[in-house]
């Protein structure tokens, strides 16, 4: 089971910890010594900019699938996700240029942060607070052979600061079809953990199956865990259909225009309580478009803001901007909380 490494920030001792989470995660991916060092400076930086601009915050460090998926089985990437709810940044492009250092930091600077890694982007509004959302994958594994017009990105925080979360989730390739999933182990901890986890391995082999079709597979490989309530939304890349079919309480909304539609799914536990017929939605994907797929980590009446998804916004900042704003630090989320998100990537972007 994936090992998911939630480290608050309140104060300068943290930022070790989260300095170590990195390295840790980056052994686990496989990466060489200088892309663990990468991974390690750029997750230094985040946790003393937490201190700088909003005096706490929490970082999340957690390996997940590239934002444009390959086919087969890509390696995963360190994903380093910063958040707070601070004042917010003025000069979010002065931040991001060489040479403006944090205070008492390593003097890398966020514009550093950026040509470090792989992806990073950071999104902050005044009376908000921030987010930053950095990933390092091996050198090798830069390549660009993924699906074009199309991103997925995710973020997933343990409840209470557990080692593991019971919620995953993944999206697989298989020619011109992409699936995210997103799984919701019953309760928390590792028992929670195992059961999503199996979930994410049975998509890899069924992925090419249309969403209800693939959901039966996976009933049977949770068989024997606690189960799970899974999501599964499937993109035909050729046809621009989207299709979706949901066994528990994970939420879908998608974005069609100026409006948000709920793409519903059936009661039932995957593994334990299968409804015998699953419905599966087909609509329009637009390059308008946005998917968003979330746990009951956030309320089950939350509503995107207006600014959702803009079509700048990486995803899993899209997902990490979700997660902040679902909780305070006076009112902390209540349950692992993960949000999976599909777009369309800007027109200059493959």
């Amino acid at each position: 089971m994936p090992r998911v490494r939630y480290v608050p920030v309140q104060d300068s001792t943290r930022v070790r910890d989260v300095r170590v989470a990195a390295e840790e995660a980056a052994a686990a991916a496989g990466l060489d010594d200088q892309r663990t060092a990468a991974a390690a400076l750029v997750a230094t930086e985040l946790a003393t900019n937490l201190l700088k601009h909003a005096q706490a915050g929490e970082v999340v460090v957690d390996l997940v699938d590239p934002p444009v998926p390959r086919e087969g089985r890509p390696g995963q990437v360190v994903q380093i996700t910063a958040l707070d709810h601070g004042p917010g940044i003025s000069d979010v492009d002065g931040a991001l240029r060489d040479g403006f250092s944090t205070a008492d930091s390593l003097g890398a600077g966020l514009g550093t942060c950026r040509r470090l890694a792989d992806d990073f982007a950071l999104h902050s509004a005044l009376g908000r607070g921030t987010v930053a959302v950095a990933r390092i994958g091996s050198a090798a594994g830069g390549g660009s052979a993924g699906a074009p017009g199309v991103r997925v990105g995710g973020v997933n925080v343990p409840f209470a600061g557990a080692d593991f979360s019971g919620d995953a989730w993944a999206w697989v390739r298989s020619g011109d079809r992409l699936t995210l999933m997103l799984a919701d182990g019953l309760g928390h901890g590792s028992e929670a953990a195992r059961a999503s986890t199996a979930a994410v391995e049975e998509l890899r082999h069924w992925a090419r199956l249309p969403p209800a079709e693939c959901l039966p597979k996976l009933h049977a490989a949770l068989a024997g865990t606690r189960g799970a309530a899974v999501a599964v939304a499937q993109l035909d890349t050729w046809s621009g259909r989207l299709r979706f079919a949901g066994i528990g309480n994970v939420t879908a909304r998608l974005r069609e225009g100026d409006r948000w539609r709920t793409l519903l799914s059936r009661p039932g536990i995957v593994g334990v309580h299968r409804p015998g017929t699953v419905r599966e939605d087909e609509v329009a994907w637009t390059p308008e478009s946005l998917l968003i797929l979330h746990t009951d980590g956030l309320p089950s009446r939350w509503t995107p803001p207006p600014d959702t998804g803009l079509l700048s916004a990486d995803p899993a900042v899209t997902a990490a901007v979700a997660v902040r704003d679902a909780g305070s630090p006076a009112r902390p989320v209540r349950d692992d909380t993960a949000v999976a998100v599909l777009a369309p990537a800007p027109p200059d972007r493959p």
